[in-house]
């Protein structure tokens, strides 16, 4: 009778401790409340990466490098970065010009374990670090297949690189998406299986793991005309439907840069994000790609700043109007002289990342409604290959996907003063924060 009960006995504090390792997970996600951020029962306010690359480095194949990714994930620890936003995975065929590999989904619905199996790890390390990630789920651009992607594969035809045409051209060519059926539905048939994934290292499902912050439709999602918004918005409710179908613990954004990456409507901004199932804003800044400033004034950063001001002002109304938060998931300067080189200094790229970061330190202050920025982008510790601008199978990946010169926006480990930056920066937001019960 001893051993019956205490076999009862164990099998009840396993239970007990099975109740409150759940209660405690579901306290781990972050939630939205009253227009802000919510973690552990506190607001919360970050200051992190992108780190597009994450996953195909946390790979057990090609490209696949666990030391580093350990590495850099402890760096980013130890600046008080707990928050990165990744790629899920490329798609198509391998080493293809301006694409990143090896690709996950090689084939609609066929997937390379290995990268698969990056994302299991890297989702581990990541909650060994009480560390989350933005995930992915596709792309617009071509750097790593995306939409253009889709629609070869929906036998489209072959999609051109967007320096081979117009850009009016490679915009008319990506709306077929929104118009095909067949391209679309392998999309969401590709979200489905990536949300309801069981992680392969820790037997978690992806839906009921603290280390995802949220579901992000894709990178930089565009209706690429006018006449293509209403249908647009439909494909982003639809998305944003089916991961809140299979996954209602974590969050779900868009990527989008915001008022440019919506034909320059303002309305269509506030109708994207207020969907019932986008929990969240994004915005995008780029000064140097939007032709705010150019190679010759660079340390001209006032200007910078000043047009970052005015995009930024131009979305908080739909914020505010929302009553949802705002991240301001990328924003990249070059590196001074307009530079490829690790070795060149990076003033002015301080000067505009300190004016993002007092932002967010301000907002977590005062209670606001920006809750959060990624600069763009971790380069770590990659080294820098001699033969080729762009990036080669075999290089190391930095911070710069592979249609980009490789170094111009990446910080490395080794840029002690953005890091040190990054570093006092999430300090001051924890002070910020510190104390602060909901």
């Amino acid at each position: 009778m001893k051993t019956v009960g205490i076999l009862v006995l164990c099998l009840s504090f396993s239970i007990i401790l099975s109740c409150v390792q759940v209660a405690g997970d579901a306290d781990s996600f972050v939630k939205v409340e009253n227009g802000k951020f919510v973690k552990d029962g506190k607001p919360y306010y970050f200051a992190g990466a992108n780190m597009w690359y994450a996953a195909m480095l946390a790979s057990d194949g090609e490209g696949g490098d666990r030391e580093r990714l350990e590495r850099e994930l402890d760096c980013l620890d130890s600046m008080g970065v707990d928050n990165i936003r990744v790629l899920v995975g490329a798609d198509g065929d391998n080493w293809t010009p301006m694409k990143v590999g090896p690709t996950l989904q090689v084939r609609p619905g066929v997937y390379n374990d290995s990268i698969f199996n990056g994302l299991d790890y890297l989702l581990a390390e990541l909650g060994k670090r009480d560390m989350t990630a933005v995930l992915y789920l596709t792309n617009s651009w071509e750097w790593s297949g995306g939409f253009g992607q889709y629609l070869e594969w929906a036998g489209f035809g072959r999609t051109p690189l967007p320096k081979e045409v117009s850009w009016g051209e490679y915009c008319a060519i990506l709306t077929q998406f929104y118009d095909s059926p067949q391209a679309r539905d392998m999309y969401f048939n590709h979200v489905k299986s990536v949300v309801s994934r069981v992680n392969a290292i820790t037997g978690r499902p992806y839906s009921e793991d603290p280390a995802i912050f949220s579901w992000q439709l894709c990178n930089e999602p565009r209706p690429f005309s006018d006449e293509n918004k209403e249908d647009f918005l439909s494909w982003a409710r639809e998305s944003a439907a089916i991961i809140k179908s299979i996954d209602t613990n974590h969050l779900v954004s868009t990527g989008s840069e915001g008022l440019f990456g919506c034909e320059v409507d303002s309305s269509l901004f506030a109708r994207l994000h207020s969907l019932e199932d986008i929990d969240y804003f994004n915005i995008h800044i780029w000064p140097y790609n939007w032709n705010w400033v150019d190679k010759g004034n660079l340390d001209s950063v006032d200007i910078a700043i000043d047009e970052s001001r005015k995009y930024i002002g131009i979305h908080t109304d739909a914020v505010a109007d929302a009553g949802k938060p705002l991240v301001i998931e990328e924003f990249g300067y070059p590196r001074d002289g307009f530079s490829f080189s690790k070795d060149s200094s990076v003033s002015a790229r301080d000067i505009y990342y300190r004016y993002i970061f007092d932002i967010v330190i301000e907002s977590a202050r005062s209670g606001g409604c920006i809750a959060g920025c990624n600069f763009w982008a971790w380069g770590g510790y990659a080294g820098q290959s001699s033969e080729s601008e762009y990036w080669r199978r075999g290089d190391d990946y930095c911070g710069d996907p592979a249609q980009e010169p490789q170094g111009l926006y990446s910080v490395y480990a080794g840029d002690s003063t953005t890091v040190e930056l990054v570093r006092e920066t999430n300090e001051l937001i924890a002070t910020a924060t510190a104390g602060i019960e909901l």
